[in-house]
């Protein structure tokens, strides 16, 4: 019974094809919470795939009816070892984006896994069913050599997270006596590195909306009708170039922040963004005396996701009667965001902008949250994966995209952490989604010696 044992354990499990297999299993479930029609597929992936695993485990669990229509339930499981014993919160969704049919690459498709290579190609499989099966591995790795977690285990799995998480906020109220914990330890998101572990404690928010200049109904000629009629399209175009300048610098002073410390500034220095699969980093983008790194993890980012006016697969000699463009603040903490869409609103006002209508999104989105990182679970958890692999440690103060985390700080009052088991080239939300076999076997080694110090230790505090 020892830590190494608890980690052969769990590298036994992947080299034998074990974790393979069920991580393949998994992937037969459409779960798609974007697809209206995929309920009953949500529901058979807690009460077949998850609830037996977890009750095998000892985990007493309960399958909760989402109170927002447009979410899918909730698993909620617990373990108690008893009263004295640090509790651990761990969450995972077993809910993907669209499986894009058609769109993946010849000979692959979403709902079955391949393997080519040291890829394993799949819906899910890096978002996010590989990686709450890697947690779950590694909690029964240390049940199986020690007989026992040594602390108290709490398990959320939710099944709207690619739809904004909708009434996970009103289940953690509802349910916050069953949630309560002394951390959440919980994976999701990319590694900065593949052959490098990653730690980050927190993550950007996000803001959606459309910006909307309508004029008229229909077109008109642009011969007859051009120097006569305003052109929605440019009085847009205008209205989105006041946002920021020609590089991205963002221009509304409410969406600057200030959280952007010394403490903050140091976590980050070194941290690679650059390199590796993806698009090339463009240096002369963003706000100018930041670093790569900085921009993305430490300051606020906007964003045109899509624009449109007239047709533009068939266009026509015709001035727009309407145009629009879907926009997105990502952002730090020290934005506030009830007043992101007033902010907008009052500079688009001071530069003449009064009929560009903003239309927040429905889907709600998650707000900025970020641990210190000089707190005692981040120095914990950092040594204990250090300790496992070896070689250096990636810490970020947030995660560059958006988490959930929102109700686990602001509503359960945890510190939180997150060691992702992806890397940043995985395709997530895209055809050809995949993570890699070495980046999974060690995180399960990982994993299974953050469980095994837990229930060692107690925690940074015991």
């Amino acid at each position: 019974m020892s830590r190494k044992a608890a980690i052969a354990h769990v590298t036994d499990y992947f080299d034998t094809g074990t974790f393979q297999s069920e991580l393949a299993h998994l992937v037969t479930y459409e779960s798609e919470s974007q697809n209206p029609e995929a309920g009953r597929e949500m529901r058979r992936y807690l009460d077949e795939a998850m609830r037996p695993r977890l009750e095998a485990m000892g985990i007493t669990c309960e399958i909760v009816d989402n109170p927002d229509p447009r979410g899918g339930p909730l698993l909620i499981g617990e373990r108690r070892e008893g009263d004295d014993l640090t509790t651990v919160l761990t969450y995972g969704h077993g809910d993907t984006v669209r499986g894009q049919e058609g769109m993946w690459r010849e000979g692959l498709e979403p709902w079955v896994l391949y393997e080519e290579g040291e890829r394993l190609y799949g819906r899910g499989t890096a978002d996010n069913k590989g990686q709450h099966l890697i947690n779950i591995a590694a909690l029964e790795a240390v049940l199986a050599e020690r007989g026992k977690l040594g602390f108290n285990l709490r398990i959320v799995i939710e099944m709207s997270e690619e739809v904004g998480s909708c009434g996970l906020p009103e289940v953690f109220r509802t349910h916050k006596d069953r949630l309560t914990a002394d951390v959440l330890i919980a994976s999701d998101g990319p590694r900065l590195q593949p052959e490098v572990p990653t730690m980050f404690m927190g993550s950007r928010g996000g803001t959606t909306f459309d910006l909307i200049v309508e004029r008229r109904e229909g077109a008109h000629h642009s011969g007859n009708w051009g120097g006569l009629l305003a052109d929605p399209a440019t009085i847009l175009s205008h209205a989105l170039a006041s946002i920021t300048d020609a590089r991205g610098q963002i221009k509304v002073p409410e969406w600057r922040p200030d959280s952007l410390t010394d403490k903050v500034r140091a976590a980050l220095k070194d941290l690679p963004v650059t390199g590796g699969e993806g698009p090339e980093v463009n240096e002369d983008w963003g706000e100018e005396g930041l670093t790569p790194a900085e921009r993305v993890f430490g300051w606020n980012s906007f964003a045109i996701l899509a624009m449109t006016a007239g047709v533009p697969e068939a266009p026509v000699n015709a001035i727009a009667g309407r145009a629009r463009a879907t926009c997105q603040l990502r952002y730090v903490v020290g934005t506030e965001p009830e007043d992101i869409v007033p902010a907008l609103r009052r500079h688009l006002d001071a530069h003449g902008f009064e009929e560009v209508r903003i239309e927040p999104h429905d889907r709600g989105f998650f707000a900025a949250t970020r641990l210190d990182p000089d707190h005692p679970w981040v120095d914990f958890v950092g040594n204990s994966i250090r300790e496992t692999s070896g070689g250096p440690l990636h810490v970020l103060p947030n995660l560059a995209g958006s988490l959930p985390n929102d109700s686990f700080t602001d509503i359960l009052g945890l510190p939180t952490i997150w060691v992702p088991h992806s890397y940043r080239g995985c395709s997530q939300h895209a055809p050809n989604e995949h993570v890699l076999k070495p980046v999974c076997r060690d995180a399960l080694r990982v994993m299974a010696g953050v469980f095994w110090d837990v229930g060692e230790a107690g925690g940074p505090a015991a």
